[in-house]
């Protein structure tokens, strides 16, 4: 009698490419933007710890050889994005804010000096590695919101100190006509 495990047919390594490069295009094609790193150098516990600085935010780490990468930067329909996908790559690719990835990555070069910035891919716009870092120095969206937020309440709460002292100074005059009229 055979057993599960002897029936199972072998799985070919073309079979994974093919798994590997569905998922990496799945991923670019959901992604709001992936950049582009040169990930050579890292330790695994640095990879384990930018991996999990990355994760927290919603965004994931893959290390894929660039043949296979092209391959799915193509098939998302992201062409251009294939010519920067040269030498050992990793990517990170993140779904929300567009320059979560950028900026995560940023900070760890400079506290590491490793996993240098090459390229960005950002709603179907491709970054060299200067547009990249300016990307990374983007606010935040939240702190964005927050300015703008600031800059439609000074003036609006500018006019209301303005309403509110026309208001008193005629509700003033007013009242002292009453009492003027009171008198005689």
């Amino acid at each position: 009698m055979a057993t599960g495990t002897d029936d199972a047919p072998p799985v070919r390594a073309g079979t994974r490419k093919h798994e590997a490069v569905a998922r990496l295009t799945d991923q670019l094609s959901r992604a709001t933007s992936a950049v582009v790193t040169d990930y050579r150098g890292l330790t695994v516990k640095q990879l384990e710890d930018l991996r999990r600085r990355l994760r927290a935010e919603g965004i994931e780490y893959v290390v894929v050889k660039n043949t296979l990468a092209r391959r799915a930067a193509e098939a998302a329909g992201a062409t251009g994005f294939a010519g920067v996908l040269t030498g050992p790559v990793g990517l990170a690719i993140g779904y929300a804010e567009l320059a979560a990835p950028a900026r995560i990555l940023n900070e760890f070069f400079r506290a590491t000096r490793q996993l240098p910035m090459v390229a960005a891919l950002v709603e179907g716009q491709i970054l060299d590695a200067a547009g990249t870092r300016t990307l990374a120095e983007l606010p935040s969206r939240d702190v964005l919101l927050a300015r703008l937020a600031g800059a439609l309440l000074g003036p609006l709460a500018s006019l209301a100190g303005a309403l509110d002292s026309t208001l008193s100074t005629f509700a003033a005059t007013l009242d002292a006509y009453r009492v003027k009229l009171e008198a005689a």
